[in-house]
């Protein structure tokens, strides 16, 4: 891929900056630049996390989400001082396109884009394209998707399934064997996890949730009484203590945190994943070749992780388990049945792993390459 250069928008919630920031690493690690044109209220902190790995970033002035009448006119502002912030430094860049990741933060960065003839190309990482993609669509040259869209009637222009940019971390240490995972994570946190014993990994997203950190727990104390597994919890942020209450005395192995940067670890050691099905998850988990049980986050945007979940639990991979069914009761009896047939935990792996599509950074970055290209 010749040398290329160019500007991402993807603030907003984690789930569009760090496919952005993973896509810009790349590039810039095969020779080309990268910039970060970053918007929404976590702006300044993604600006320092993207440093921290050498990618240059701008934070464009503060963008709130465009609901009600006052934060209505504070979005109002801030696309205005966005748009004119994002022209400036794409006058000093010249990137060849503007990549944009979703969401409403990527609305002044686009449409500086727009009004100085650099092309525009989107990606999406749901299995149901959102609201500021499917606007943008027609004004793009490819619409890239993490996954197969249930409603690619409502875009306009090229669509293309390319997969999600995971990071370089992740994809590198994609092939490490459970045994090499579970040895990690003992050297790594002292703990003494056993490799015949089935390994369950829980995580509830970035801020942990009741379901996740006092439902789960209260099953998983009935459960070891009828069969042997461990534990690994990633709690979420200021919410370790309230795990390790509701565990309590448990008998079972356990590793509970807050939170880790080797999720390569947990996710190789596991045999099954109990967790949300934001896009990266559910591109992770079949990356992995993880066997999932999927409880969608019910109050997300048109209610976009059921149709990630659907992406897993469509293809034989996952169990769909929606958040109103998620008794202490129901969860017992359903991960009971799955530990009790490790082949069957297996068997869903095997077919996660085939709806896997690695490298996707460096896949989307060729295609939008080939689009610059001259045609002969």
């Amino acid at each position: 891929m010749p040398e290329l250069t160019l500007a991402i928008t993807c603030g907003g919630t984690g789930g569009h900056f760090y496919p952005g920031l993973s896509v810009a690493r790349v590039l810039q690690k095969r020779g080309g630049r990268a910039l970060l044109l970053l918007s929404g209220t976590n702006a300044a902190r993604q600006k320092s996390i993207a440093a921290s790995f050498g990618v240059p970033a701008v934070a464009l002035p503060r963008m709130p989400s465009p609901r009600g009448i006052g934060t209505f006119f504070e979005f109002g502002c801030g696309a205005l001082g966005g748009y004119h912030a994002a022209r400036r430094e794409l006058r000093t860049l010249r990137p060849q396109a503007l990549l944009g990741m979703g969401s409403f933060t990527s609305l002044p960065a686009i449409l500086a884009a727009r009004r100085s003839g650099i092309p525009v190309f989107l990606h999406d990482g749901n299995a149901r394209v959102g609201k500021a993609n499917r606007f943008f669509s027609r004004h793009a040259k490819l619409l890239a998707t993490a996954f197969p869209t249930c409603n690619a009637e409502k875009c306009r222009g090229e669509l293309l399934v390319t997969g999600m940019p995971l990071r370089p971390e992740l994809e590198q240490a994609a092939g490490i064997t459970r045994a090499e995972a579970i040895a990690g994570l003992n050297r790594e946190f002292g703990v003494e996890l056993d490799t015949a014993i089935p390994t369950l990994l829980i995580f509830g997203g970035s801020q942990g949730a009741s379901i996740f950190n006092e439902t789960v727990p209260k099953a998983l104390r009935k459960l070891q009484e009828k069969t042997e597994f461990q534990v690994l919890h990633l709690a979420g942020p200021k919410k370790l203590a309230e795990v390790r209450d509701a565990y309590g005395d448990v008998v079972f192995p356990s590793l509970l945190l807050e939170s880790s940067e080797k999720m390569e670890l947990f996710l190789g050691a596991a045999d099954l994943v109990f967790s949300r099905s934001g896009g990266s998850t559910v591109a992770e988990l079949a990356r992995f070749g993880k066997a999932s049980v999927l409880i969608p986050y019910p109050y997300a945007a048109e209610n976009h992780q059921y149709d990630n979940a659907r992406v897993l639990a469509g293809h034989g991979a996952a169990e769909l388990l929606p958040n109103a069914e998620c008794t202490p009761e129901r969860i017992e009896r359903l991960l009971a049945g799955l530990l009790a047939e490790p082949e069957r935990l297996k068997q869903r792996g095997a077919l996660a792993a085939e709806l896997a599509r690695p490298a996707a950074a460096e896949r989307l970055l060729a295609e939008i390459a080939t689009r610059l290209s001259p045609q002969p």
